[in-house]
């Protein structure tokens, strides 16, 4: 089956800047062949927002923030914020970024538009019954919200979240 405006269940990556679209089509892969169900651009309760969000088949969740350069990286101190809403938090960068600048405990992805793979498996920390709860039917909604809207697109009403 072809989706015309398939392109839109992707509406988040397009957002991303061309590198970090890049890293997060990589990232997204990588998820897929661990059978973990991507989603970029997620908004957690917090405000934050997530570049990559990953749910596995045991209902574990992944986060992964995509860094295209040393700037973008120093520029994010909002990144401990993520630490509370995922059983693993990973860094994904490419195969030219200074990886000496990340801090340790947390994973490390390195990364290009085609796939990825981790170089240092992230600390796990499980996330309390609720907030893995709340979090897994925020991403539910937000990722049928924007199949929804792929498939019988309405002008003025766009994908929740």
């Amino acid at each position: 089956m072809t989706f015309p405006a398939a392109a839109a269940i992707m509406r988040g990556v397009a957002d991303l800047p061309a590198p970090g679209f890049r890293l997060a089509r990589g990232v997204c892969r990588l998820l897929r062949s661990y059978d973990f169900a991507p989603l970029c651009e997620l908004v957690l309760a917090t405000g934050l927002r997530v570049d990559v969000i990953g749910v596995g088949p045991r209902g574990e969740i992944w986060i992964v923030e995509c860094k295209s350069s040393r700037a973008d990286f120093v520029s994010d101190r909002k990144w401990t914020g993520y630490l509370e809403w995922c059983d693993r938090f990973f860094w994904a960068v490419d195969a030219d970024f200074p990886t000496d600048l990340l801090p340790p405990e947390a994973g490390l992805v390195i990364a290009d538009a085609y796939g990825a793979e981790i170089a240092r498996m992230a600390l796990e920390t499980p996330l309390p019954a609720a907030r893995r709860r709340a979090l897994t039917q925020r991403f539910a909604r937000l990722a049928a919200s924007r199949l929804a809207s792929a498939l019988d697109p309405i002008p003025g009403l766009g994908p929740i979240g």
